[in-house]
């Protein structure tokens, strides 16, 4: 079994990852409720819809701009740990659906990196951090 691999910069707080992932949940809610009136039923679909545009537009935008919506409004991207570039189309589906599980990212080392990090081997860092990463 390797070493694990230690960062040479930081990832990004708690708080900004929540509050992108807020984001994130609400604009998915959002584009939903326009496309279904049955976001509010109890029991209705609207939940899981909401769950599947969220893995599929964290996917989408994390392997093409960095980050997901949320993360793009908090100054945050999503960066693959060997070189700081963006995720390849699979493993940022795979990064998405283990986020949607709920329990991968609580469980997580003192880097802050959760088990959908360490599996994707990806690091959530601010966009300062992002951009200086593509320099080297």
């Amino acid at each position: 079994m390797s070493a694990p691999v230690v960062l040479p910069y930081e990832t990004a707080s708690w708080g900004r990852r929540a509050l992108a992932l807020l984001v994130d949940w609400f604009a998915c809610m959002a584009v939903v409720s326009l496309f279904s009136p049955v976001l509010g039923t109890p029991g209705g679909p609207g939940g899981f819809y909401t769950l599947l545009l969220f893995v599929v537009e964290s996917a989408v935008l994390t392997c093409t701009v960095g980050g997901s919506f949320g993360k793009l409004l908090t100054r945050l991207r999503t960066v693959r740990v060997d070189g700081g570039g963006h995720l390849d189309p699979l493993r940022s589906l795979a990064r998405a659906i283990l986020v949607a599980l709920v329990i991968p990212p609580l469980v997580f080392r003192p880097d802050r990196r959760g088990l959908h990090d360490l599996a994707a081997g990806t690091a959530t860092v601010t966009l300062q951090v992002a951009l200086s990463r593509r320099g080297q």
